[in-house]
């Protein structure tokens, strides 16, 4: 158990955890291992505040909730890059293999003073391997879900640094092969058909001692089909989805450092582009000729085009003699572009918008003296979608006491810009028809205004380690937007993104962790909340407005035991809990035939358990793990 790594999210510099004026999680590549997590999205979850929700059982795409906010309210970055476009994050999470992350960095919060709209909730560092030693390694898992659906997959990774530790590359690669899964026997998927292909890249190169170069490339191939569970096309189901993703993303980053060490200067380009081929479907009743020649005369296959692409320069001092203690000033530019091209004749639907913002900022990270820090920081945006330009200030001021012993406080604001494509504006299934989403006329961007106070305790032994963390976050919104049904066409409902009046998300957030002896480890959080509008928002026509969030629970948590008596046997649990919460099940359905309604669900838990034995060979220098998980 580590704590007091070195974190980078929360200031965009290099700082110790217990040094950083905003709180950072971090969640190692091993401890993704421990939780037997395959993908980023499986081992999210596993972080205070944050929860990943699954919003479609036909084609299961999800999205990140942080502090109770949706997922296009969480900014997920690419080793520092906002390349992951709101089109990737709608199955992006599922589609990054585990084996590519070094560590993934958590600040919760409003991060739009740094990283630009979208970041109201939070913001989720995705920091890729670099090697620092020369390792490979091979892993093939076989699980098998319920028993009868099949889950295979194998990863490679290899490591290469040279002589005098001044290059290196890491590589890694991924195959997985799913089965679709049907949960209560009526021949449709809860689970879809998953086939991913993933390879890529991490290099640098350090041509003089104060002069580094990094580079990254990689590529994801992921085919996946979910509904009535057959052999034939798609648009030949009685219902399904399909979807076909290639992605391609990248970064160079340039860094000097200069004055000993005490300035430096940063270059940096990203991009990434995504080409998808998609169906979303029903075959009409045979009572409606029309339409049922019509779907497979012109059956409502899809493409799509998303290119992101992102560059940026970044300056950094220290001021050795400022006022009363040291002071680190942070300056940069970006310039951030996403084109997005989504067309489904057959629909008569089409998206086709490009959106850039020129951001600027400037941050301040002074140590007043010993024990008091003070964060504030500056950042100014011109989105093309917004008339304005938008100004986010923040301030953080950290207290050590003693040195185990951190309180916090911060207040930020942050704003989110209309937006063509996101979670909210996937296409389907409602009703027994197919629903889309649009974006009203003269929709408003977000405004967002934080307010957090923690304390973060920690104590070391010889023979133990314990600490918690207590965070409350208060978080009010303005214009914020909300989905309301707006009528129906031929092909299903319409629903229509608007503006409300505002709305507030508050709570709590508690974490739990020790180690004793370095063979027994605990960590847990539990996150306690609550989510209203201002006003009643009308989900549905035929159903009174209610002010509370859909889909929010007001607790949810995690917890991991991981056990390791000797060097080579290990043994972990780990779960997720989601509290009850408010859903809306829209007429049509069979359990659900005349009239939308909105129901409480009840609490569960996700439990998992892994079981390993490593076999060393001293002579040949490489290991053997054999493990069972469940």
């Amino acid at each position: 158990m580590s704590l007091n790594e070195v974190v980078v999210t929360g200031t965009k510099t290099f700082k110790r955890k217990t040094e950083s004026p905003v709180i950072v999680n971090v969640l190692e590549g091993k401890t993704l291992g421990l939780i037997q997590a395959s993908t980023l999205s499986e081992g999210l979850c596993f972080q205070p505040g944050l929860r990943v929700e699954t919003d479609c059982q036909t084609c299961n795409y999800s999205q990140l909730r942080m502090n109770g906010l949706g997922g296009s309210y969480s900014q997920i970055l690419i080793n520092g890059r906002p390349i992951f476009s709101p089109l990737t994050g709608l199955y992006g999470m599922e589609q990054i293999p585990a084996n590519m992350i070094d560590r993934i960095e958590v600040v919760r919060g409003g991060g739009s003073a740094l990283y630009g709209s979208s970041a109201i909730g939070g913001t989720v560092n995705i920091l890729t391997k670099i090697p620092d030693q020369n390792t490979y390694e091979v892993s093939v898992n076989h699980a098998v879900i319920d028993g009868v659906a099949n889950d295979n997959q194998v990863n490679a990774n290899m490591n290469v640094l040279s002589p005098q530790r001044n290059a290196g590359m890491s590589f890694f690669a991924t195959r997985r092969e799913r089965d679709y899964f049907d949960v209560n026997g009526d021949n449709y998927s809860e689970m879809p058909m998953l086939k991913n292909n993933s390879f890529g890249v991490t290099s640098f190169l350090k041509p003089t001692p104060n002069q580094k170069l990094e580079f990254s490339f990689s590529s994801m191939y992921e085919y996946r089909y979910g509904g009535e569970m057959t052999d034939k096309a798609a648009h030949e189901a009685e219902q399904s989805e399909e979807r076909t993703h290639n992605v391609i993303m990248g970064s160079v980053d340039y860094e000097i450092d200069l004055n000993n060490d005490k300035t430096s200067f940063i270059t940096y380009l990203a991009g990434q582009n995504t080409k998808r081929k998609h169906y979303t479907g029903i075959i009409p009743e045979t009572g409606d000729s029309s339409a049922y020649i019509a779907h497979f005369m012109n059956p409502p296959y899809g493409d799509t085009d998303n290119s992101t692409f992102q560059a940026g320069i970044q300056f950094n001092h220290k001021i050795e003699n400022f006022l009363s203690g040291t002071n680190t000033i942070t300056a940069g530019a970006e310039y951030l572009y996403d084109d997005v091209l989504d067309v489904i004749e057959a629909y008569n639907y089409k998206i086709d918008q490009t959106t850039y913002t020129t951001g600027s900022f400037l941050q301040s990270d002074w140590e007043i003296m010993k024990g008091l820090t003070l964060l504030s920081g500056l950042r100014a945006d011109k989105h093309n979608l917004v008339s304005k330009v938008v100004v986010n200030p923040r301030f953080s001021l950290l207290y050590k006491l003693y040195n185990n012993t951190q309180f916090r406080a911060s207040w930020s604001t942050g704003f989110r810009a209309p937006q063509a494509f996101d979670t909210d504006m996937h296409i389907a299934f409602a009703g027994g028809g197919v629903s889309r989403v649009r974006l009203a006329e003269n929709l408003k961007e977000e405004r967002s205004t934080s307010y957090s106070l923690s304390v973060n305790h920690d104590r070391a032994t010889e023979k133990y380690i314990w600490g918690f963390t207590l965070e409350g976050f208060y978080t009010v919104l303005e214009n914020a937007f909300k989905l309301e049904e707006a009528g129906e066409d031929n092909f299903g409902l319409i629903f229509e993104k608007r503006n409300a009046s505002g709305s507030l998300v508050q709570g709590i957030t508690f974490e739990l962790r020790g180690n004793y002896s370095k063979k027994v480890q605990v960590e847990t959080g539990l996150t306690l909340q609550s989510s209203y509008f201002e006003n009643p928002v009308a989900y549905s026509e035929s159903l009174e407005p209610v002010k509370k969030y859909l889909r929010t629970p007001d607790r949810y948590g995690y917890y991991t035991v991981t056990i390791t008596p000797g060097e080579r046997f290990n043994a972990s649990l780990s779960g997720v809990y989601t509290g009850s919460m408010d859903i809306l099940h829209v007429a049509g359905s069979p359990e659900n035939p005349d009239t939308d309604r909105i129901i409480t669900t009840g609490s569960f838990f996700e439990n998992n358990f892994k079981l390993s034995y490593l076999f060393r060979f001293e002579k040949l220098h490489n290991g053997l793990e054999v493990f069972w998980r469940g």
